[in-house]
């Protein structure tokens, strides 16, 4: 077995320590985040660690890395308020992975990539067509995490859009149906496959 002992990890060479501190937390979810600013400049751009943070009322967390380089997603939601995640299903990993490229405001990466724009119910902020499961949020508040100059973002689930066959009979969504992805690490993206589904657990049974 390998150790790495806290002073080895501060050691590592800089993309060795990101892929390993990156990827051993495990599998994370695939999210396109896509979004808009005042002059109708849409923007999409590939996350990796948007959670679940409550069911009632219905809200998501995500982090995101120190403001001190511009940030075009940060900067659209605090105006506007509202974005969309987006999941990636297996068929568009090389297109969202490249929404991660640095491109400024005014230019879309949905004009750099085979992923396409759509709007839906006068939501302001763009989904992706192609994406099978699709949340309209609102940005809520945010928090900085002194630690390390990131700050997490707290925001509502004002819609859920879901393909059909996708979505079972007691509210679950099946997201090995809907080709929706895992990302391990920074820059690998894994099918999934149920394997079991057990019923709410309570003690002694």
């Amino acid at each position: 077995m390998v150790h790495f002992s806290k002073k080895k990890i501060e050691n590592l060479d800089k993309i060795y320590r990101l892929n390993l501190i990156n990827s051993c937390t495990g599998y994370k979810s695939a999210n396109l985040l896509g979004s808009i600013d005042n002059e109708g400049n849409t923007n999409l751009a590939v996350f990796s660690s948007i959670t679940h943070l409550g069911s009632n009322p219905a809200m998501i967390g995500f982090v995101l890395r120190p403001r001190t380089v511009p940030r075009n997603t940060y900067n659209n939601m605090f105006k506007l308020k509202y974005f969309t995640v987006n999941h990636i299903n297996v068929h568009d990993i090389k297109d969202a992975h490249h929404t991660s490229a640095k491109y400024p405001k005014e230019i879309s990466e949905f004009d750099q990539t085979n992923l396409e724009a759509e709007y839906l119910d006068d939501f302001i902020a763009p989904f992706v067509k192609s994406s099978k499961i699709k949340l309209a949020c609102k940005y809520l508040n945010e928090y900085d995490i002194k630690e390390n100059d990131t700050i997490l973002v707290v925001a509502s689930i004002e819609g859920i859009y879901v393909d059909d066959g996708i979505l079972q009979d007691d509210g679950w969504l099946r997201l090995d149906i809907a080709k929706t992805v895992a990302i391990n690490g920074l820059d690998g993206y894994a099918e999934t496959k149920l394997i079991e589904r057990f019923e709410y657990a309570r003690p002694k049974k």
